[in-house]
């Protein structure tokens, strides 16, 4: 009953509109002054959750990202992708979501994702008669993958919920986020074939293959910077946030000369806002996970998934068939702030991997950007393109099935998550 009353409360406060930092503190400070007659731990709670120097991977990895945007380095992936293998039929998709698996890895952001490589894509795919569905689902599809293929904004969030290792988290979402990516664009040669109409441009040819390979390799030489230095150990996950942005500053400054001191403070003050914004939301977080422990919340949820007699498995199919749910209404921030401190204590308890259950999370949480009826993946490319709703749901529909047999398939095998890290070091 207490479960239900605080998450009754905490989603209709979400439901008004009001930030979700607010909500985040509004229903602890209730719980407090309700129990405790006061909110004197709260400071202390927030303080502790901010005094992590892990955290300095947001702004740097955010910044990274902008900085590629602003120079423009990211418009030369589309082109290669569409150079190499637009020729083949179906090859347009697939180098969409190519183009979209390498910004993922860029910018760790689906909403951006979505939005820089759909302005391009969008329109190329229509131009060669792909449906407008179509083209318009395998967009906000492949948009997602920045939600899994690191670095990933709510991969770093739930790594400092958690607890868990960032570096650990980073490793184990790529081989899911690649068979993800490969699952989609076999879908987009499937479909291409079944569909009238679809033409395919001629192969540009090895000379245009290999200038768009020269002007893309310094986006394509961004993921690796970052992954490679954390894999073999020459730098932290925070020491590789920092490398990726002065990596994206030598490029942007030195090779396309196109990024001056507007530029940079431009990029600097979306970086803060966006920052501050996620900062703002790990204090609501932390009250809330403070509340949510004074009462002993975790604690009953655990004795009540005790009392069912669910094992690992039954337990994670039941939260994961939560987390759906919940993706349909709430954003994929509010939902790792929620669910993660009183649904740890129990995954601990059964034995659960939490590197494991993250990646689990982080594609239910790109199943929540394309389903009604708040995806933002949908809003973003409807801001873009001004298609009707309902062609985006329909066009993302059969990627959500994907991307279900995916997640079913990575509960099934959990070395497909977790290989990667031992192999690293990780958890020995």
């Amino acid at each position: 009953m207490m479960l239900f009353a605080v998450f009754a409360g905490l989603i209709l406060l979400l439901l008004t509109g009001i930030p979700i930092f607010a909500a985040l503190g509004l229903t602890a400070s209730t719980i407090l002054l309700l129990v405790e007659g006061d909110i004197d731990g709260l400071g202390d709670a927030v303080y502790a959750h901010l005094n992590k120097p892990i955290l300095a991977t947001i702004p740097l990895f955010v910044f990274m990202a902008q900085v590629m945007i602003r120079a423009k380095v990211i418009d030369d992936l589309y082109t290669f992708a569409h150079t190499v293998i637009g020729h083949i039929r179906g090859g347009l998709g697939v180098a969409t979501v190519l183009a979209c698996t390498i910004f993922a890895a860029i910018s760790g952001s689906s909403v951006a994702t979505a939005l820089s490589i759909g302005s391009s894509a969008i329109p190329q795919m229509k131009r060669f008669g792909y449906p407008e569905r179509d083209a318009l689902g395998v967009v906000a599809a492949g948009g997602t993958l920045g939600i899994l293929i690191p670095p990933s904004g709510p991969m770093i969030l739930y790594a400092i919920v958690s607890e868990a290792s960032i570096g650990a988290l980073f490793l184990a979402g790529i081989v899911p986020g690649l068979l993800l990516a490969l699952m989609f664009s076999v879908w987009c040669m499937i479909q291409a074939r079944a569909r009238q109409g679809i033409d395919a441009p001629e192969w540009a040819g090895w000379a245009r293959a290999t200038q768009a390979l020269r002007r893309s390799i310094w986006a394509l030489l961004a993921p690796p910077v970052v992954m490679g230095g954390i894999y073999f150990g020459v730098f932290t996950a925070s020491e590789a946030a920092a490398a990726g942005s002065l990596y994206a500053l030598i490029v942007a400054v030195l090779v396309y000369r196109n990024f001056g001191f507007g530029d940079l403070w431009h990029c600097a003050v979306q970086t803060m806002r966006t920052s501050m914004m996620v900062f703002m939301i790990i204090a609501g977080a932390a009250m809330f996970g403070h509340a949510i422990t004074l009462i002993r919340l975790p604690v009953g949820v655990t004795e009540a998934v005790a009392g069912l007699g669910l094992g690992p498995i039954g337990f994670l199919l039941m939260v994961m068939a939560l987390i759906f749910v919940l993706g349909m209404f709430l954003e994929s921030i509010a939902i790792i702030l929620i669910t993660t401190p009183i649904l740890l204590p129990t995954m601990m308890a059964l034995g659960i991997d939490p590197i494991w259950y993250g990646v689990l999370l982080m594609i239910n949480l790109e199943l929540a950007m394309i389903t009604p009826p708040v995806g933002m993946n949908l809003f973003v490319i409807k801001g873009i393109t001004d298609a009707p709703l309902s062609a985006i749901v329909r066009g993302a529909a059969p990627f959500v099935v994907i991307m279900i047999a995916g997640l079913a398939l990575l509960i099934a095998v959990p070395g497909l998550a977790t290989w990667l890290p031992v192999a690293a070091g990780f958890g020995r």
